[in-house]
């Protein structure tokens, strides 16, 4: 129970003054302060740089549409509970969006698509809203205004399988580079009642091609009836919190039925018109639950890469203050987020147990200040001894570079 509250995402939130909820914003609406907003920036850039180069254009889409949207897209017979009410605008009523695929949809039918361009790999970081009721809403993991990093590939039947164990790829690297891993991955299938679009062919087919991509991709996974998207069947990434409470984290779904709804098309190479797939997926699931999962994970000791602060310099003397801010100045002229902990903040002992969070630790006294030197604490209890401040700069911009979670080699 100790370990459980240690790793609260919520206490270590405020302890490292990540993000914070004021009650006239509203319950379930939080607000990011600079050190969070530090994490959260450097893990939006990482995703778009990951899609950039697995072939993904972004685009950007409102937060609102008009209630006809979601209707022609199943949200509003099928989500309507999760959604906010409409607002009126003169004659339209406009909704504050549930879900970004409508919108993709529109973007893919704004021009017409030959085949010869598939797969579109269409990515966006943007904003959704969700009805939550206050009793389920807590810290990060559940909130009412959410940052998906969500995409949506339309692609050839015969593409869909390949491109769903692509993104299954994204995802497992990504992980490895977060530092965190899946629990379990589930395929997730409709249940009984009026929640699913009722077309058995569309989920019979759906849920054959994500057979398909689970087995292709060697992955060993559960089914569970319930928990499909209202539209098709998806595969879910399932982690766990330091409370033991499982959540998902990433999906891939096939959805054939969008496509159909808004009558989406490519010219084939016959010439006539063919019906696209339309592969949703999503490599982080929201930001917010990401970044309350990485905390909880680390225990605040985010990998070197994602830490608001990467190194901390801790001269030992007022003579050494001014050397110590020359060091953060070449540290930041090389890319590193780094800061000097004065003497105002304390004694030595007080400021590195502060910062012992921080990846990296310089300590400089008057021997280090004269011979261009520090004295060198990891976060994880090792000293290094005393480096060359440049070596020691070039170093940890290296591992920055190149993610993970290791600390030196």
């Amino acid at each position: 129970m100790e370990e459980t509250t240690m790793h609260d995402h919520r206490r270590l939130g405020r302890e490292l003054e990540l993000f914070d909820t004021d009650p006239l914003m509203g319950a379930g609406l939080p607000y990011w302060l600079p050190a969070g907003a530090v994490v959260r920036h450097t893990l939006e850039e990482y995703v778009r740089d990951a899609e950039r180069r697995a072939g993904y254009r972004h685009v950007y889409s409102p937060v609102l549409g008009k209630r006809e949207l979601y209707e022609i897209s199943g949200h509003w017979d099928h989500y309507r509970d999760d959604m906010y009410p409409p607002m009126r605008l003169g004659a339209e009523e406009v909704v504050l969006r549930p879900s970004l695929c409508p919108h993709h949809a529109l973007v893919y039918r704004s021009r017409t698509h030959s085949y010869r361009e598939l797969p579109l790999r269409i990515a966006e970081l943007g904003a959704m809203y969700r009805a939550e009721l206050s009793g389920v809403l807590g810290g990060l993991t559940r909130v009412r205004a959410i940052h998906l990093n969500d995409a949506h590939i339309f692609c050839t039947l015969e593409q869909a399988a390949g491109e769903a164990r692509g993104a299954l790829e994204l995802i497992a690297r990504a992980y490895a580079d977060l530092g965190i891993r899946a629990a379990r991955y589930r395929l997730s299938l409709p249940g009984g009642g009026g929640k699913y679009v009722a077309d058995p062919e569309l989920w019979r087919r759906a849920t054959a091609l994500l057979r398909q991509v689970l087995a292709a991709s060697g992955l060993e996974h559960e089914e569970a009836e319930g928990e499909a998207a209202f539209y098709g069947p998806k595969i879910d990434v399932q982690v766990v919190d330091a409370a033991g409470r499982e959540a998902t984290l990433s999906t891939v779904q096939i959805d054939f039925h969008q496509p159909a709804r808004f009558d989406l098309h490519y010219i084939g190479a016959d010439g006539a018109r063919h019906r696209p797939v339309m592969v949703h997926r999503s490599i982080i699931g929201s930001v917010e639950r990401a970044v309350a999962h990485l905390v909880e994970e680390h225990g605040g000791a985010l990998p070197a890469w994602l830490a608001p602060v990467q190194l901390v310099v801790l001269p030992v003397a007022e003579g050494q203050e001014e050397r110590a801010r020359a060091v953060v100045r070449e540290a930041r002229d090389r890319g590193l987020r780094a800061e000097t902990a004065g003497l105002q903040h304390g004694s030595l002992g007080a400021r590195v147990r502060a910062a012992r969070l921080v990846p990296y630790q310089a300590v400089i006294g008057e021997r280090e200040a004269d011979g261009g030197l520090a004295a060198v604490r990891l976060r994880d209890g090792r000293r290094l001894g005393l480096l060359p401040v440049d070596d020691l700069l070039r170093r940890v911009a290296a591992r920055v570079e190149a993610r993970g979670s290791v600390l030196w080699e």
